[in-house]
């Protein structure tokens, strides 16, 4: 629980930065919930940010002794649950563990989104975790290099699996062929099971997804893994190449999932700082980085003005993916 002693005068200026964050009330007393706390899981359960809300959630419980209750509301690529805590009573009971798809791809890609980036508060990022790009057999490609000759020599006539339309694996896709400048078709599916389905089967050639889902087909031999889509390398699979570091045209390809926690707009900061170092004290627990590892993911804890900042940098480069694929849907 943090200190109430009082703040002297160094400890205010050091503070002063962070109390100038859009859409916090300033506040300068230690705060700890009083009554059960939510966190909304814009996703069905089951996934990665469903799973990191429940580890999330144990945790607070057990340092809080309050009860918390994960609250699933999917939809619309996470809009739907966003929407929910964004309307949430800012009292710091309520928060969201969001992703990269509502939290930066949606502002961009639905015309009708109902919040904007200043309707929440960045708490923390949490994990990241990267895709593999995996291709059929039938693909001759064994690198990167000769995956992207490959494709430049079918013009178009290759497709590529996603889980979805907007969804970071499609608009990896769509970043590929922008930095390569080849052609193919994309084919988005209700999900990542149905799409590697198909994969396997021959449907598509290649599809971006996430790595410890792919790794066990590659493994099975039924998959070939090509490259990561994150900057760096993983232990999982110490050999596969990050895929900026294959071609000196996809240099600046950097794509991975991450998951963070947000509040609504308007909640006291001294809350904003007890959820903040209370996920810190989590992540640096041996189970929580062991858990990590076992999903290919990387512990991505950070101060909120950080945090803040890394998400509005994803949110001007998916803007620019997405104008250049020309992609507009409507939230529905």
């Amino acid at each position: 629980m943090p200190s109430r002693l009082p703040l002297n005068r160094r400890h205010l200026l050091a503070a002063a930065p962070l109390l100038a964050l859009p859409g916090i009330a300033h506040a300068q007393v230690a705060w700890k919930p009083t009554q059960a706390m939510r966190i909304v899981v814009p996703a069905a359960p089951g996934g990665t940010t469903d799973v990191l809300a429940r580890l999330i959630g144990n945790h607070l419980q057990q340092k809080w002794g309050v009860s918390v209750v994960i609250d699933n509301k999917s939809g619309a690529g996470g809009v739907l649950g966003t929407m929910e805590v964004v309307r949430a009573a800012p009292d710091g009971h309520t928060f969201l563990m969001g992703n990269i798809g509502p939290q930066s791809i949606a502002y961009s890609l639905y015309r009708n989104l109902q919040y904007k980036p200043s309707s929440l508060v960045p708490v923390t990022n949490v994990l990241a975790t990267p895709n593999a790009l995996v291709v059929h057999p039938s693909v001759p490609a064994k690198t990167v290099p000769e995956f992207v000759a490959w494709l430049k020599a079918q013009d178009g006539k290759v497709s590529y699996a996603s889980s979805g339309t907007g969804q970071s694996p499609h608009l990896s896709g769509a970043l590929f062929l922008q930095l390569t400048g080849a052609k193919a078709t994309h084919v988005p599916y209700r999900g990542a099971a149905p799409a590697l389905q198909d994969l396997v089967a021959g449907q598509t050639q290649y599809f971006f997804d996430n790595l410890t889902t792919a790794i066990e087909f590659v493994r099975a031999g039924k998959l070939r893994a090509l490259a990561l889509s994150s900057a760096q390398r993983n232990p999982m699979v110490p050999d596969l190449p990050p895929i900026r570091e294959t071609m000196p045209e996809l240099a600046s390809f950097d794509v991975s999932a991450w998951f963070g926690v947000f509040y609504p707009a308007g909640v006291p900061r001294a809350a904003v700082d007890a959820l903040n170092a209370a996920i810190k004290e989590w992540i640096e627990l041996p189970v929580t980085k062991e858990r990590f590892a076992q999903m290919a993911g990387y512990a991505a804890w950070s101060p909120p003005e950080q945090f803040a900042t890394f998400v509005e940098q994803q949110i001007v480069r998916w803007k620019g993916v997405i104008e250049k694929e020309g992609l507009q849907l409507d939230v529905n």
